[in-house]
C-alpha cells in the first residue's frame, strides 16, 4: 500500500475536526445568510455574540463568509472549524435567484478554514454551469487537501419545505446529493425530505456523510422532532442557521439540537430545558 500523500493527510485531519470522531457528529451553525437572503435577517446584527452563543451551545463548525470570518476571529476557539462559503445568491434578479461563485479553495486555506461550501441548485437554465463549477471545486479540494461540503438543496432555500417539495421532492434531493458525491463532495447537506424512509434513501445514495439542513424557522417541537428523525435516517448532524440565530436564545437552541442528535436525550427533555432557558438579551431586541 502506498503511503498517504500530504494532501490526503491534510484532508483527513480537517475531516476529523469537522466530524467529531468520538461521537461521529457534525454540528454546523450556518451564519452565512448575508450572502444568500433576499432580505437582511436581524439575528445577524451582532455576529461576535452569535458566534459566542452557538459555540457555547455545542456547534463545532461555523459556515461563514470571508468578511465575517475576519470579524469574528477573536471569538473562535482553537477547535472551532470554519467552513468558508464559496457561493452567494443573486437573489433579486427579476428572472429568479442564481448561485454565484465568489471565492476559491486557495483563499479558504489562507483563512485557516477546514472546509469550503458551495450551494448546489439544479433544474435551472444554468444546470450545466452549476455542474461544471461543482466539479472544479471538487477537483481543487482534492488537489489541496480541503474538505468539500456541498449543499445539495432545493433551488430556493427561503421557501418552506412544503412549497419546495411540491415542485421537486425527494427524487430531486436524491439526485442532487448523489451528483455532489460523484463530483467530489466529502459531506453533503440536504433538505429534510419528509420521512425517515426517503431521507435514508438519500443517505444511502450519497455514500458520504450527510447533514440535514435546518431550513425556514419552525416550531421548536416540530424542528427537534425532525432532527431526531434525520438522525434515525442516517444523518451525522445538522447545518442550521435561521432556527438558531433567529431564536430568542441561540445558545439554548443550539444546545437542544446537540442534546437530541448527539446525546440522544428525548425531545421532551430537550424542549423542557430549552423553554426554561432565559431569553438572550441581544437576540430579544433584534428579532
Amino acid at each position: 500500500m502506498n503511503p498517504a500523500t500530504s494532501v490526503d493527510v491534510g484532508k483527513r485531519i480537517r475531516l476529523r475536526r469537522l466530524i467529531e470522531p468520538e461521537t461521529n457528529s457534525c454540528m454546523i451553525c450556518a451564519l452565512d445568510h448575508g450572502l444568500t437572503s433576499p432580505l437582511f435577517l436581524k439575528g445577524l446584527f451582532d455576529m461576535r455574540e452569535r458566534v459566542r452563543e452557538v459555540l457555547a451551545g455545542g456547534a463545532n463548525v461555523l459556515m461563514l463568509s470571508r468578511g465575517m470570518t475576519k470579524q469574528v476571529v477573536t471569538e473562535l476557539s482553537p477547535v472551532t472549524s470554519v467552513a468558508l462559503m464559496l457561493s452567494a445568491s443573486a437573489a433579486c434578479r427579476p428572472d429568479g435567484a442564481i448561485v454565484t461563485p465568489i471565492g476559491s479553495v486557495e483563499e479558504a486555506l489562507r483563512l485557516g478554514a477546514d472546509a469550503v461550501v458551495v450551494y448546489v441548485a439544479l433544474a435551472g437554465n444554468n444546470e450545466d454551469e452549476m455542474i461544471n463549477y461543482v466539479s472544479n471545486i471538487g477537483e481543487a479540494c482534492d488537489q489541496l487537501g480541503m474538505p468539500f461540503i456541498a449543499e445539495a438543496e432545493y433551488p430556493n432555500a427561503y421557501q418552506t419545505l412544503s412549497e419546495q417539495s411540491s415542485g421537486f421532492g425527494p427524487d430531486y434531493l436524491t439526485r442532487n446529493a448523489r451528483l455532489c458525491a460523484e463530483l467530489g463532495a466529502d459531506i453533503v447537506k440536504v433538505n429534510w425530505s419528509g420521512s425517515v424512509e426517503t431521507f435514508n434513501t438519500i443517505v444511502r445514495a450519497a455514500g458520504v456523510p450527510v447533514v440535514v439542513a435546518g431550513g425556514t424557522v419552525q416550531d421548536e417541537e416540530e424542528f427537534l422532532t425532525r432532527m431526531v428523525a434525520a438522525t434515525e435516517a442516517g444523518a451525522v448532524g445538522v447545518s442550521v442557521g435561521r432556527n438558531v440565530f433567529q431564536h430568542r436564545n441561540p445558545e439554548a437552541m443550539m444546545r437542544a439540537i446537540r442534546r437530541v442528535m448527539v446525546e440522544k436525550v428525548s425531545c421532551n427533555e430537550a424542549l423542557k430545558e430549552l423553554r426554561e432557558a432565559p431569553t438572550s438579551p441581544t437576540s430579544a431586541s433584534e428579532i
